[in-house]
């Protein structure tokens, strides 16, 4: 092994050789006190440190990087992790959009199928609504029957109805609840395809 102070020589003599044969390589780096360090194998110095191999004419003819701290492995797996997420997303929008322009021919195409979505909510709503009408007329023959009753314990079959027909109200206003959220989601998933449509409409035709 060379020493610090006999680099430079071999680095010239490689440089002026004439032989059409190739020199063989050297190894170099700088130690931790900053100093160049060469051998024509690796020096112990650079055991842990960047190094560059001098080929023939004392050209580089590759570098290699030191190897990494566990900190450094560390952030290279998480800046890793964040390019494998990002590239994830990019396609999976490109799917939703190309599956969008798949799905609809014009603007007007939405808007006839939000307005569908809204009407079949709308009449799951009313529906709803009716029902819970109707029980509540129900109801009341059980109320007025119950009147004759007061203060006194309800027959079997009137407690039973009154007991039924408000566990139905409840139940069809859990449906008109939900069917109202549904509507909303609904509002927001048309709205949000729409102005995504327009903004792919108007993106020039990719070059093939």
């Amino acid at each position: 092994m060379r020493t610090a102070a006999s680099c430079g020589l071999l680095l010239l003599t490689l440089v002026g050789a004439e032989s059409s044969l190739a020199a063989p390589s050297i190894f170099c780096c700088n130690d931790e006190a900053g100093r160049q360090v060469c051998g024509d194998v690796l020096p112990s110095a650079c055991y842990g440190r960047a190094y560059r191999e001098v080929g023939h004419a004392g050209r580089t003819a590759r570098t290699v990087e030191a190897p990494l701290t566990g900190e450094q492995r560390a952030q290279r797996a998480a800046e890793e992790q964040r390019r494998s997420e990002q590239e994830r997303l990019l396609n999976e929008q490109r799917r939703k959009d190309q599956a969008l322009l798949n799905t609809y021919g014009s603007e007007k195409d939405i808007e006839i199928m939000r307005s569908r979505a809204e009407r079949d909510l709308a009449a799951a709503i009313r529906a709803a609504e009716e029902r819970i009408a109707e029980i509540r007329r129900q109801r009341k023959k059980f109320e007025d029957e119950a009147e004759f009753y007061k203060k006194r314990q309800l027959p079997a079959d009137v407690a039973k109805g009154l007991r039924d027909a408000d566990q139905e109200i409840r139940a069809q206003e859990s449906v008109i609840e939900s069917k109202k959220k549904d509507l909303d989601a609904i509002r927001l998933k048309y709205a949000e395809e729409l102005r995504r449509f327009v903004e792919l409409s108007k993106r020039p035709p990719s070059r093939p």
